[in-house]
């Protein structure tokens, strides 16, 4: 298990940025596919908005992956 900290520094981030943002993905349109192809969870539930604002204390994961966002 692989644990990420992003350092958020507005009031949320849209999740397909927060995957390109981290460098799970090369862009945003890759991080819409991933996704839409149900592989991402927030907060432990299947999350499938592409652009779901993300905030700090919530938590990213990406199969073995978790990534924490905190206040920067």
């Amino acid at each position: 298990m692989q644990r990420v900290s992003f350092d958020l520094t507005g009031e949320f981030v849209e999740l397909n940025q927060l995957l390109k943002l981290v460098g799970l993905c090369d862009s945003g349109g890759a991080g819409k596919v991933m996704v839409a192809s149900g592989v991402v969870k927030v907060d432990g539930k299947k999350e499938l908005r592409k652009t779901a604002k993300i905030r700090a204390g919530q938590r990213v994961n990406v199969g073995d992956i978790h990534i924490d966002v905190v206040v920067a």
